[in-house]
């Protein structure tokens, strides 16, 4: 597998969905993910639902409702229908396929949001021969692990919430059977600076992932300050909607791939 490329991954989350890119409102558009490949970015973060009739769609939400002037749930719309909606009222909601084939160099971390998903995502992969360029995750680790079984070949993979749960647990009370099992199945830890009052990168746990051969990559961080604070931690990777401040901050460190 040659996902996880160069010294740091630099995702841009749901594409470059900005107002200085002419494509604020439109995450996960076709448009936001050209303009964060435009900016420089060999890494994009996107979300997978799939249609009733199969096929899988780069889209955050359940429904249409918040992000399109579609309506009604993913899951139960074919997709002779979800095509008609349009991200921000322009464009149109984008097979997976196309995010996929559209740039064949470009890295595509994909978050399976729904059961729907799973085997929509498993044949965009195969159609499209991306196991190489892809990391395939969701919160929900039985999701991720039948997306996987769908696959001819294997992926990049990263945990689950309760596979982070079980490592944040070994890793806090210095048990390392504990958290080497809890990521056995996954090459990447994909979380939040905190989650609640726990905070779940700091030095240990970041030490801790690099001890067992893993990758850490932070989201969502759209404030230079705190990517600094993280690369100075010793991160992986960031995910950001702030794709033109991250690149800034890379370059300026000569961390820019």
């Amino acid at each position: 597998m040659t996902y996880f490329e160069g010294p740091f991954q630099a995702l841009a989350h749901r594409g470059f969905a900005h107002a200085s890119a002419g494509t604020e409102g439109l995450e996960n558009s076709l448009a936001a993910f050209g303009a964060a490949v435009d900016l420089g970015f060999r890494y994009v973060e996107t979300d997978a639902h799939g249609t009733v009739d199969g096929v899988a769609v780069a889209l955050h939400d359940e429904s249409l409702d918040r992000t399109t002037d579609g309506t009604g749930l993913v899951a139960e719309l074919p997709w002779s229908e979800v095509g008609e909606a349009r991200i921000g009222g322009v464009e149109p909601v984008p097979l997976l396929e196309d995010v996929l084939g559209g740039w064949p160099e470009l890295h595509v971390n994909i978050d399976v949001k729904h059961a729907s998903g799973v085997g929509p995502v498993a044949r965009a992969v195969e159609r499209t021969a991306s196991w190489d360029r892809v990391c395939v995750t969701s919160f929900d680790t039985a999701r991720r692990r039948a997306t996987l079984a769908r696959l001819s070949r294997p992926v990049a993979t990263s945990a689950g919430r309760n596979e982070i749960r079980a490592f944040l647990a070994g890793v806090r009370l210095r048990l390392t059977p504990v958290a080497r099992q809890a990521l056995r199945h996954a090459d990447a830890l994909q979380v939040p600076v905190r989650e609640g009052r726990v905070t779940v990168v700091d030095d240990a746990t970041v030490a801790s992932a690099h001890a067992l051969g893993k990758k850490v990559h932070v989201w969502t961080v759209n404030d230079p300050a705190e990517m600094e604070q993280l690369i100075d931690l010793g991160v992986d990777g960031l995910v950001t909607d702030r794709a033109d401040l991250l690149k800034e901050v890379l370059v300026a460190r000569g961390l820019w791939a």
